[in-house]
């Protein structure tokens, strides 16, 4: 409780902030900033939480259930970024705010990147500015969801890299989840990853080229693995005969081990996704493997915005069907964007059902 308390809020304040006194509104605060200082404004706090609390998730799914329900059932671009951030929060607060106090409540939220909600329903960006209308799920001409500035510049460099290479993004795809807002996936789960990762591949390999190997015999030489397979690499390896189509989905994953050994430091440098990666190299430094630290988490999020963004255009040519060169190897950006997606817990998914929406 304590630790949690001191993640909470960035610095003690000497003076606890007055209370509230005249008209008072609730706001429920959705903060993606891991660190958030103590509202220095006049306010009552009702309750407080971080992802520590293991119902916090639950009601941030329930919420973004009702960011969707709101007007028509249909998705918007604004609903859709609503619901991004709220997959991203890291601290939910609830506090009585007096209303000469909103000035200080706004700027506060800002610098937290916080969404507010408030009694009538409607979803605010720092400012105050309807995001999602309870009415109608319609956002005012002022409204802007909320990012850090470190995600605006990843973005632009991306998007001037992608540029140079004559791939073109629309400036209306969002920033991404940057180093303030998210919690990378433990050094020892990624190495066990990567070990199944490694186990399953080699036996659809084994498999496609018809001399397989036998699961047991697997397991016999990477005894660790196992404990790290998910549901659907289990079911893979209880198949007795797999099928071309079973094997080469979990061939490809020799792209996502390469991107946990990048990660995991075991690569000098995550090369651009135009070629697959060299197989038998993955393999020898899986068997080699020594102690390896996971990289700084900027390095693996420009990694992830890269992706995401290489994804969404090669996912525009095959919708529009206009036989334009991707720019990249299709389905080694689509392993990438999984096993980045999953490094940085998108959607707090866990490996079989990661989600790569662009």
């Amino acid at each position: 409780m304590i630790n949690s308390l001191k993640r909470l809020f960035a610095r003690p304040q000497a003076v606890v902030p007055a209370a509230p006194t005249g008209a008072t509104t609730l706001y429920n605060v959705y903060c993606t900033r891991h660190t958030i200082a103590q509202p220095a404004f006049a306010h009552a706090l009702q309750g407080r939480r971080d992802l520590s609390d293991g119902e916090l998730l639950g009601h941030l799914h329930s919420f973004c259930g009702y960011v969707f329900s709101r007007g028509t059932e249909a998705m918007t671009r604004d609903k859709y970024h609503v619901i991004l951030h709220m997959q991203r929060v890291q601290h939910h607060l609830s506090m009585e705010v007096a209303d000469d106090a909103l000035p200080g409540l706004h700027a506060w939220a800002r610098d937290a990147n916080a969404l507010l909600f408030t009694p009538d329903g409607h979803v605010r960006d720092p400012g105050g500015h309807v995001l999602i209308s309870s009415a109608d799920g319609q956002a005012t001409a002022d409204a802007k969801v909320p990012y850090p500035a470190q995600a605006w510049t990843r973005k632009a460099a991306t998007e001037a890299m992608l540029a140079a290479r004559g791939i073109a993004v629309p400036d209306s795809l969002p920033p991404l989840v940057c180093e303030e807002e998210l919690t990378l996936r433990e050094r020892d789960e990624v190495i066990g990853r990567a070990r199944a990762l490694l186990l399953v591949a080699l036996r659809a390999e084994s498999v496609a080229a018809g001399e397989p190997m036998a699961v047991a015999t697997l397991l016999d030489k990477m005894p660790l693995a196992e404990d790290s397979l998910s549901p659907a690499e289990r079911a893979f390896l209880a198949l007795e005969s797999p099928s071309e189509h079973e094997c080469a989905q979990f061939l490809w994953r020799y792209e996502s081990l390469y991107v946990l050994q990048w990660a995991l430091g075991m690569v000098g440098e995550l090369p651009y996704p135009d070629a697959p990666c060299d197989t038998a190299a993955a393999v020898a430094r899986q068997i080699e493997m020594r102690g390896p630290q996971l990289r700084d988490a900027s390095q693996i999020v420009d990694a992830l915005d890269q992706t995401y963004r290489l994804h969404w255009n090669i996912r525009q040519i095959r919708l529009k069907k206009t036989g334009a060169d991707f720019g990249a190897d299709a389905d080694v950006v689509m392993e990438r964007h999984h096993a980045l997606n999953w490094l940085v817990r998108f959607q707090h998914a866990d490996w079989d059902v990661v989600d790569t929406p662009t």
